[in-house]
């Protein structure tokens, strides 16, 4: 039992961009040559958790993108914040931002009608969104020249912490009445 539980650790540990529990299961049955089911692999993810939520360890193991996978705890977020503005990491620039949020709400989108929301030419930016894996090309439009279909990648929900585009934030949820222009008629 205990090898079992090491094993699944071990792979989530390993797991790049995390892991579900049917790899999980598919994973072990392949490698020890043993039956298990998802009900029993759950149960060992459960234990991993709890044993991971004790003050001793810096990382707690969660699922995001319905994958698990190790992350560090709140508590050292502000530590790891610093290590990364200390990298020479480049952000996106504001033209990558606004392109990245038109995929996002928009998807699957064309470059042509994120290039009509944003009114200028979008080759850059889509490019350099690529290039960092927070989208990818999901297909081709079924319209003439069968333009390429851009969609969010699971970097993109690992990055926002997100498991699917509905767990996006809603304009409701960020705009309040107070930062509306003109009046409100009834």
């Amino acid at each position: 039992m205990k090898d079992i539980l090491l094993n699944i650790e071990a792979i989530i540990f390993a797991a790049e961009d995390g892991v579900s529990a049917n790899e999980i299961k598919h994973i072990l049955q392949d490698a020890l040559l043993i039956t298990i089911n998802k009900e029993e692999v759950m149960s060992f993810i459960d234990k991993i958790q709890a044993k991971y939520e004790q003050e001793d360890y810096v990382f707690s193991l969660k699922m995001i993108n319905n994958k698990y996978q190790f992350l560090t705890k709140e508590t050292y977020h502000d530590v790891l914040n610093q290590l990364q503005a200390n990298r020479d990491k480049k952000k996106l620039s504001q033209a990558g931002l606004e392109t990245l949020a038109i995929i996002a709400y928009r998807q699957p989108i064309t470059k042509l009608e994120v290039e009509q929301i944003r009114g200028v030419n979008c080759d850059y930016s889509i490019q350099r969104l690529l290039e960092k894996d927070l989208i990818k090309i999901v297909g081709k439009a079924d319209t003439i020249g069968k333009p390429l279909l851009y969609a969010t990648s699971d970097t993109f929900m690992n990055h926002f912490g997100i498991n699917s585009v509905k767990d996006l934030p809603q304009l409701k949820d960020i705009v309040s009445e107070e930062n509306s222009i003109g009046e409100i008629i009834e």
